[in-house]
């Protein structure tokens, strides 16, 4: 059932244009055309199409993303979805109703309800995953974003560096509002034989 969920109508979904705060040009994975490749050879277009003095390439990874994907965010971002009403009914009633406790030594814990994780083995885990961060967009125009799952990549112009601090900003506090935490690394794309201008 949650193959036939994904098959006929997420991934339906995630090749339509929406017009509200939902994206999923920018994910290149769990999609029927997403794959790693693809994602490598459009960062790498980019910077080179970009590329005047130097771009800023920010390399971010969400800790424990699937683990920490809030139910309440996903349903919201399902219900934003061009799906049937049985179909979103169908995902909030098998992301609930889910209990964990923990077994050490010959003690177990009660049971506790879940309200959060996606399971990544599971078949509508990952297409979960990028309904949860469709929301995820730029705030500056001409700065762009390459996710592939938990990975985010976001492209800033060497016009545009100064927004690199708001960008982040924004960034945190879409990751603290869904409960992530980001690792992020910078890199800074130039030609070789250009000077480089300290900013």
């Amino acid at each position: 059932m949650e193959r036939l969920v994904v098959r006929q109508f997420l991934y339906p979904a995630f090749l339509t244009d929406y017009t509200n705060a939902l994206s999923f040009s920018d994910q290149y994975a769990f999609r029927p055309s997403g794959f790693t490749t693809a994602a490598i050879i459009w960062i790498l277009h980019t910077t080179t199409q970009l590329l005047s003095d130097h771009d800023y390439v920010i390399a971010l990874d969400f800790s424990k993303a699937f683990d920490t994907v809030r139910h309440s965010a996903l349903f919201d971002n399902f219900a934003d979805l061009e799906i049937p009403d049985n179909v979103y009914n169908w995902l909030v009633e098998f992301f609930q109703g889910h209990s964990h406790c923990t077994r050490y030594g010959h003690r177990t814990s009660a049971l506790r309800e879940i309200s959060a994780s996606i399971v990544q083995g599971s078949a509508i885990g990952p297409a979960s995953y990028v309904v949860n961060d469709s929301d995820l967009t730029t705030t500056i125009a001409g700065n762009l974003l390459c996710k592939y799952a938990d990975d985010t990549y976001l492209i800033i112009p060497a016009e545009n560096y100064q927004s690199r601090s708001a960008e982040l900003d924004h960034i945190e506090t879409w990751a603290v509002r869904n409960k992530f935490h980001a690792k992020c690394v910078e890199l800074i794309i130039s030609e070789p034989r250009r000077r480089r201008q300290v900013l």
